[in-house]
């Protein structure tokens, strides 16, 4: 059976309250025209999910609570304490309190821009796993680790830090996301081929075997992430190891995100 895909759009510092609300009672009406989006989306056979910024995340989802179609919601980042004096943080129980299923943790912009580590992140999953979040892991390659090479030891090393601690979860494949971003394609309009971004996913998921066994390494969601478009999105979705997007610029317009949602469903079939 295949892995159900997973759809995730990424807002970043895009869409304060008003705008979220806008959105998705527009992407609901959207979804409630579409017979066949509808049902895949009724039957679990494609899981869409927004991360909209922390100030939005209690609009969005309050609008999700009362609908009857289904969408998840994530947050962009927590930190890996409960508490305490960190001004500008958010604790994942806050995160759960307003209706986040997911939360993303160590994309490229938090790891390049905002200088977390790899030993960070890894505290944040394992924070995160504890009070019962499914953190999406973000790992990639700059574009001069690819042109060096080095492309796997880079994502060996993110996924090694990332999951050390996490030995004792053994279902890791409903509780864990992984996103391959080169952080090259993200923002840039360049993507890698199908064939390169599915041969970085095949890598992810025989790493996985090796360090959680088959079970999980079958089951685990692998997403591709890095201009990700409706006109690019069924060649990606084609691929076997390749379970869905973690999507930038295209979620924040309804009209995209659902071309992608709906050329994805055609990969499917």
């Amino acid at each position: 059976m295949r892995r159900v895909p997973f759809l995730a759009g990424n807002w970043k510092m895009h869409k304060g309250p008003k705008e979220t609300k806008e959105f998705i009672v527009e992407l609901f009406a959207a979804i409630a025209k579409d017979t066949s989006l509808k049902g895949f989306l009724k039957e679990n056979k494609v899981e869409l999910g927004i991360f909209p910024p922390f100030v939005s995340l209690e609009t969005a989802g309050r609008e999700i609570a009362s609908a009857d179609i289904s969408l998840s919601l994530g947050a962009q980042n927590m930190h890996w304490e409960d508490s305490g004096a960190f001004t500008g943080e958010i604790a994942g129980e806050m995160l759960m309190e307003v209706g986040c299923k997911y939360v993303i943790l160590g994309h490229s912009e938090r790891r390049h821009i905002f200088g977390e580590s790899d030993e960070t992140i890894g505290k944040k999953m394992i924070k995160a796993l504890e009070i019962g979040l499914k953190p999406v892991l973000c790992v990639g390659e700059t574009l001069e680790e690819r042109d060096e090479g080095i492309t796997e030891s880079v994502v060996k090393r993110q996924l090694e830090e990332a999951l050390r601690g996490l030995r004792e979860y053994e279902n890791i494949k409903d509780n864990i996301v992984i996103a391959y971003e080169p952080v090259w394609a993200i923002g840039t309009g360049r993507k890698a081929s199908d064939e390169d971004a599915q041969s970085v996913c095949a890598y992810i998921r025989k790493f996985i075997e090796e360090r959680f066994g088959s079970t999980a390494a079958k089951g685990i969601r692998i997403l591709y992430g890095g201009s990700v478009k409706p006109d690019n999105a069924k060649g990606l979705m084609e691929q076997k190891d390749i379970d869905g997007a973690l999507i930038g610029g295209a979620s924040l317009d309804v009209g995209s995100f659902l071309g992608i949602a709906r050329n994805t469903i055609e990969a499917l079939q």
